[in-house]
Formats: structure tokens, C-alpha cells, sequence
């Protein structure tokens, strides 16, 4: 039994197409290959092109959309949360419409897409980042094992 809550919200427009428990355990797989024992809260978010392209103007300053973004829980500073209750990591938000038009040029299936980046994000809320080139490739490495472990077959660039 996980004491880590993982809250998936999927825009109305996209509900019939994606099913929600995949997109689950990819967060939930990814908080266990990292070893991160403390209960841990945290929300992927599948919407819109035109959501990312706000959010990512806003808060990257590109006025483009973008296929994931990864909002930390930074708001508690060096407060510490309540006793007896998980600690927010943050948000994964993602478009469907880039996930979609991704899995169709890498040929895989959608739902797959939607995992990678469920990883991906939850990777950037555990510190990961994909600037540097020697930190992009420790983040694919275990992405390639979180996905392997899941038994999704995505087929990434080399």
C-alpha cells in the first residue's frame, strides 16, 4: 500500500481518450525508483495546447506550447507541512495535443506519450533537470528504466 497521493485531472475534452490509472502508477513508479520513502502528494494535469502555451509565457517567458511543465511545490519555503500529512511535491501539467502529435511522429501509441511524460515531469519535481547535457542523459537513463519497469514501450530519440 502507497502512502504517496497522486491526483490525476483530465480536461473533459480528453476524458474518453485517456485513462487515468496509467498515468497513476507512471507517477507512482517514478516516486519508487527514486527511493522516496516520506509520503508525498502530487497532480498531473492533461490539458490543452493553449494552456501550456499560457502557463509556459508566464512562467518560462516562451510564448509557445509545450508538451510538459513541472510546477515544484515551492510555495512552504522552509516551513515544514503539518505533522501526519504528505508533502505537496507539485504539479505535472500536460498537453494532450503535443503528447498526441509526439506518439504519432515516434510512432507509439498515445497513451504511452502520456506516461513518458508523467515520468518526465515527476523527475523535474524530484530535482532532475535536462539543461546540461550530462543531467539529460542521467534523466532519460531512468526514465528508459521507470518506463522498462512499467512495460511501456516508447521509442525515444538516441
Amino acid at each position: 500500500m502507497s502512502l504517496h497521493i497522486i491526483e490525476v485531472q483530465i480536461d473533459e475534452q480528453f476524458q474518453a481518450q485517456i485513462q487515468p490509472e496509467p498515468l497513476r502508477r507512471a507517477a507512482l513508479a517514478s516516486l519508487i525508483h527514486r527511493r522516496v520513502e516520506e509520503p508525498c502528494e502530487l497532480a498531473v494535469v492533461v490539458t490543452d495546447d493553449e494552456a501550456l502555451r499560457e502557463l509556459n509565457r508566464r512562467y518560462r517567458g516562451m510564448d509557445a506550447p509545450t508538451d510538459v511543465l513541472a510546477f515544484p511545490d515551492e510555495t512552504r519555503g522552509p516551513f515544514v507541512g503539518a505533522p501526519g500529512f504528505p508533502r505537496y511535491l507539485g504539479d505535472v501539467i500536460i498537453s494532450f495535443h503535443r503528447a498526441e502529435a509526439q506518439a504519432a511522429e515516434a510512432g507509439h501509441d498515445v497513451q504511452a506519450e502520456l506516461q513518458l511524460l508523467v515520468v518526465h515531469g515527476v523527475l523535474h519535481l524530484l530535482g532532475y533537470d535536462d539543461e546540461a547535457e550530462d543531467q539529460r542523459a542521467q534523466m532519460w537513463a531512468a526514465q528508459a528504466e521507470i518506463l522498462r519497469a512499467l512495460g511501456v514501450e516508447v521509442h525515444l530519440p538516441a
